[in-house]
């Protein structure tokens, strides 16, 4: 138990940007007029924070993820498939917890579908069937559904930007049980080791930061106070996401400099 646990938070302390992407990988910046009030309650501790991160995606992150894009696209495409093939183990319990046990039922033949025919999930087969959009669940989401405020917003080392309801989610998913091992058709954990769901992580979190280098760079140049602008943006998304208004994910609308809306900050 204290050797999964170590792994799931190594894991999450090197790649866990991706948890703030939308369903398809990429970020939305647009402005937010609706979103609820969190307070910050810690909010001296958390720009420190916020800059022991920045220093960190700088240093080791955002080197990788250039390195990454340099690969050809289909490497890429599939890396992202596999990758979010792989999260359905997280979003169908969360399915049936919020009650959609229809979607659990579709997201587990989309599952079975893309590992056996899409060759490990590399290849999203079950898109091509006409399967509906794959829609990501969390514990945090689960939470919220059932009515738990988020709480104040707090930025974790290494791990960004949260709340008191999504950190306790967090740790739902890493301690609510372990999916990845029951996958195995014998049962014997043959099929996705400890070391194929920690690459699968690190491959996620890659993927997520490549994606959206540009996105991250032009908010920072643009925002008045980049810490503030990310705050908003990250409420934004987990308040659209947990009533599964995927369409208004956070979503890239700066073109240029010209184009560029400031998100509030508060």
């Amino acid at each position: 138990m204290f050797k999964k646990l170590s792994i799931s938070i190594i894991f999450i302390f090197l790649f866990a940007f991706n948890a703030n992407a939308g369903s398809d990988g990429q970020l939305e910046f647009k402005k937010n007029n609706g979103e609820k009030e969190v307070k910050d309650c810690f909010e001296k501790l958390n720009r420190i924070t916020f800059s022991f991160n920045q220093g960190l995606d700088k240093a080791v992150i955002k080197p990788i993820a250039k390195g990454y894009r340099k690969l050809p696209d289909p490497i890429q495409k599939g890396t992202n498939n596999a990758v979010k093939n792989l999260s359905s183990l997280i979003t169908i319990p969360n399915n049936i917890l919020q009650g959609d046990v229809k979607t659990a039922i579709i997201n587990t033949a989309r599952l079975a579908v893309n590992t056996t025919i899409g060759l490990l999930g590399t290849v999203d087969v079950a898109n091509k069937m006409g399967f509906p959009k794959y829609i990501m669940e969390d514990y945090g989401q689960t939470l919220g559904s059932w009515g738990v405020g988020p709480g104040c917003y707090v930025v974790l080392p290494v791990l960004g930007p949260s709340t008191v309801r999504d950190t306790a989610g967090s740790f739902a998913n890493i301690l609510g049980g372990d999916p990845w091992y029951n996958a195995s058709v014998h049962g014997n954990n043959e099929f996705l080791s400890d070391k194929v769901y920690i690459t699968s992580k690190a491959l996620s979190g890659i993927d997520f930061r490549a994606n959206n280098i540009e996105s991250f760079d032009n908010l920072e140049k643009n925002s008045i106070d980049f810490y503030a602008s990310l705050r908003s943006l990250y409420l934004q998304d987990r308040e659209n996401k947990i009533k599964n208004n995927q369409r208004g994910s956070i979503e890239v609308l700066y073109k240029d400099e010209e184009d560029w809306e400031e998100i509030d900050n508060k």
